[in-house]
């Protein structure tokens, strides 16, 4: 997502310099990344205005893809670091491009704010990129070794060292809160660093060898037009990630003016809600009774349509917590549930 000057000189050894060629493969795999991002972006879309199962792109294949998405973007950052600063680190360049980057995110905070203000996004790719990349500058001269172990413990760290510490707000970017907090695109330091740290090892390794020079031919000796505008698009991905989205919205909006979705049944939308939020704590059996029991006793106490309109808070509202209770107390009991 990001767009760095790649020429320069590398130090060989303690005297010899070369002249680093643009490599148009760098370009284009990121742009490869951004159009895997729209795909994505596109199909979280559908769901949110109700032409696909709205978990669709949190679930399943999907949750991978994003996944592997935002770990191109992250890699290509750190690679891209190093190319950027291979013969000495460049002070105005980098702040340039790291105030850009973190503008960028502000500015994605505070419009998801008044969006989606539930789930707003406070730490996500831009701001994991603008993040590692200051992480990053003490691994730019340290042994290659020494950063593939954190990379390996930025991995680890999640699995291991999760606290209720790092539960409070102003801790939720590190990645250790035990309760993972609600977010459209949450992407933690840990363990997200451990691609960009991935990035500049590989990048280290590809600057100690003859890759530099073989691969800057490499994607434009045809002067293909798509390769052209690959190499393009992956020199201005910043900008081209701010506006594609609001792009796709726009156009699935406007497409749910002329044909709109389908109106969800509500009281399958509660179930499969329930149950998906259910099953991260208990067990399929006690999920399916305690949602059956709670829909029943919702639509009994006429509260299900307040429900589903948004005009009840079940945080705090003493019904939702009376019905929950009980019901909880019914599929604990049922003897199909015992052991």
């Amino acid at each position: 997502m990001t767009t760095t000057v790649i020429d320069g000189s590398v130090e060989e050894g303690s005297a010899r310099t070369r002249r680093l060629p643009r490599i148009p493969l760098i370009d284009q795999a990121r742009a490869v990344a951004l159009i895997a991002m729209a795909i994505y972006h596109f199909t979280w879309d559908l769901g949110y205005f109700g032409y696909i199962e709205p978990e669709t792109a949190t679930t399943g294949g999907w949750r991978i893809f994003a996944r592997l998405i935002a770990g191109s973007f992250l890699a290509l950052a750190g690679f891209s670091l190093v190319l950027g600063h291979a013969q000495g680190f460049r002070p105005r360049p980098f702040l340039i491009r790291l105030g850009k980057i973190g503008l960028a995110a502000a500015l994605i905070t505070l419009a998801t704010w008044f969006l989606f203000p539930q789930t707003f996004i406070f730490f996500g790719i831009l701001h994991a990129i603008a993040a590692a990349s200051l992480v990053g500058l003490l691994f730019l001269r340290l042994p290659v070794i020494v950063t593939l172990l954190a990379a390996a413990a930025a991995v680890a760290a999640p699995l291991y060292l999760r606290s209720p510490v790092f539960d409070h707000p102003a801790l939720w970017w590190v990645g250790l809160s035990v309760d993972v907090p609600r977010s459209n695109d949450y992407v933690p330091l840990l363990p997200w660093i451990a691609p960009v740290l991935l990035g500049i090892a590989l990048a280290r390794l590809f600057l100690a060898s003859p890759l530099p020079e073989r691969l800057a031919g490499v994607g434009t000796a045809t002067k293909a037009r798509w390769k052209t505008l690959l190499a393009t698009a992956g020199r201005h991905s910043l900008a081209i990630y701010l506006v594609h989205q609001p792009i796709l919205i726009a156009l699935v909006y406007c497409f749910s003016l002329v044909f709109p979705a389908p109106a969800p049944d509500p009281v399958e939308s509660y179930m499969k809600s329930c149950t998906r939020a259910c099953t991260n704590e208990r067990d399929g059996g006690f999920c399916e009774s305690f949602c059956g029991c709670t829909l029943d006793r919702l639509q009994q106490a006429n509260l299900f349509a307040d429900l589903n309109s948004g005009a009840i808070d079940v945080t705090t509202d003493e019904r939702i917590s009376a019905i929950s209770s009980q019901c909880t107390a019914n599929a604990e009991t049922r003897p199909d549930l015992k052991e």
